[in-house]
Formats: C-alpha cells, structure tokens, sequence
C-alpha cells in the first residue's frame, strides 16, 4: 500500500485489531443495509462487464475501504486508489491494506477544487462509491460529477450505490420507513451497535482516539447533505458529461446507479 497523506502525528498502532474493526464497520453499516453485499455484488458484476478482471478503481470516500477489499478478493491483478477525508476511517483502511502495493489511499477533501491532482492516475477505468454521496448538497455534488466524469476513461464506468429518494411516493417512503425502522429495532435489541454506538467505540481505542477526535472536528456529528432521487442524479451525470445512466439495481431504499463515458 502506498500514502500519499502527509499530515502529520499517529496513524496506525501495530497492536490495533484491523481486521476486527473492519468487520465491526461492516455489521454496524449492514443493520442500516441487510442487503448491503447485494449492491457490492452487483456492482462489481458491472465492472467486469465493462472493464474486465484487472481494472484500474477509484473507490471515492473510500471509508474503511469496503469497496477495495471486494475488489481485491474477486480481482486480484485490479489496483485500487481509495479516496477520502475522515482520519479515522483511513486509518483502519491503512491497517487493514498495510503492505498491499495495489493499494494507494489519499487524504483528501471531495469539495475541494484540487484533489484530483493527489491522485496516481489521471483516469481510471471505473470509480465506485457507496453509501457516501448523500453527505453532500446538490451544488457541491453536481461540481463532483463534472470532475467524476473528467478521471472516467471513455468507455469506463461511474457506479454510485446511495439512499436516493423518490418524493413524488410519500406514501411508498413512509411505508418503507416504518418497516425498516421495526426492523433494525429488533437487530439493535439483539445486540446491533448504530453510528453512535460505533463512534463511541472507535473513541476508546487507542489506536483509533486520536483520528476519531479530528473525524469529528471536521465532519460534526453528520454532514448536512441531501438525498435526491435517482432520476435528478441521472440527469445531472449526463450534464456533467456521462453518455448513458440508468438503475442497475435498487432495494426498498436505495439505489446503484451506473454511468457509462
């Protein structure tokens, strides 16, 4: 694995559990998504058919890495740049890839004009996402679109699997929102950690106190961003330079979009 963070002070311990604590991420990610695996299978299905077997990934907001370890585990001659801004969650995707040289990990802010420029590679075969660009407003979002679209390689594929809602069903939403809520109220009963509970964990390890603190100096508890329907953000990625989008999966709630360059 290569880094091209240089801030500076602690990043991994040598006694921290990684692997513990990316599968921790995964449980506690899953009792949001119980069909959260469905996704990452489909959308590397897509990746094959596009691009093949030895792809060139950008995993964006990258977290932990859980789009890079699927990739890795079912392609294994693909290289993975991972791309986000939380320390903390770095720092178990540092541990968890510590050694892999198919693996870069960049520190860098998705609404800031430059950090294409930190990235290895000018263009890259696919660009994956999960789960992260609802963290965003619609005007920064539609920016990164346009830069998405300009590291895409012609023929090579954007996928973005998001909570993306529909507000012309209020009825079908509120419906769905109350079955899952019962739902991942009983899993909570049966032990399920939530994003608070996680946090709170992640902020007695030592080896993860100190980037958890300064996850929360820049985040807060939860960016104020916005979930729109996939129809606005197909639209938006034609704009921005993508030549066809459509659904290629969708649970209840969610949605995988893929645009094609």
């Amino acid at each position: 694995m290569t880094d091209t963070d240089t801030t500076p002070g602690p990043r991994t311990a040598a006694a921290a559990d990684w692997p513990g604590w990316q599968r921790s991420w995964d449980r506690q990610q899953e009792w949001y998504m119980p069909d959260r695996e469905d996704r990452f299978r489909i959308m590397l299905d897509m990746v094959e058919a596009f691009v093949g077997s030895a792809p060139r990934v950008l995993d964006l907001a990258c977290g932990t890495g859980s789009i890079t370890a699927r990739l890795l585990d079912r392609f294994p001659d693909a290289v993975s740049t991972g791309v986000d801004l939380d320390p903390a969650l770095l720092a178990i995707a540092r541990g968890t890839f510590a050694g892999d040289d198919r693996v870069t990990l960049v520190e860098a802010d998705l609404t800031a004009p430059d950090w294409p420029a930190r990235l290895p590679y000018d263009t890259y075969d696919a660009v994956l996402t999960a789960t992260a660009l609802h963290w965003l407003r619609k005007g920064p979002l539609e920016t990164l679109y346009g830069r998405i679209a300009q590291l895409v390689r012609h023929g090579g594929v954007f996928l973005d699997a998001d909570h993306m809602i529909d507000d012309t069903t209020p009825r079908i939403n509120a419906t769905e929102e109350r079955h899952r809520r019962t739902r991942m109220d009983r899993a909570m009963r049966d032990g399920a950690l939530d994003w608070a509970a996680w946090w709170a964990l992640a902020a007695s390890d030592p080896a993860l106190a100190e980037p958890t603190a300064r996850r929360f100096a820049i985040y807060g508890a939860h960016a104020d961003g916005e979930m729109p329907s996939a129809a606005w953000h197909a639209r938006v990625l034609r704009e921005r330079g993508f030549a066809e989008v459509r659904p290629v999966w969708a649970s209840p709630s969610d949605t995988l979009l893929l645009a094609l360059r």
